[in-house]
């Protein structure tokens, strides 16, 4: 059973800046795939410090007035960069 299927939440935290966001996993499959949650503590970088080391990931099953209070961080829309190859 998927995360967003059983009600989950995911928490993403940056050690370094002490910043707490709150994700959707059906959203962060979108992004990264169908992967464990352990695994984007190397995929995800921090928006204010700007590194990855210091991310943790967990999913959290929120119960009663947290549940209501939580501000999601949702996906708005998925950019690629063009890698463009020259032969020499």
């Amino acid at each position: 059973m998927h995360a967003h299927n059983a009600g989950q939440v995911a928490l993403i935290r940056c050690r370094n800046c002490n910043i707490k966001r709150f994700f959707k996993p059906a959203e962060l499959r979108e992004v990264y795939g169908n992967v464990p949650i352990e695994t984007l503590r190397g995929r995800m970088t921090c928006q204010m410090c700007r590194t990855s080391e210091s991310i943790d990931a967990e999913l959290l099953h929120l119960v009663g007035e947290e549940s209501v209070s939580v501000r999601y961080r949702r996906l708005v829309g998925i950019k690629f960069v063009r890698v463009i190859w020259r032969d020499e």
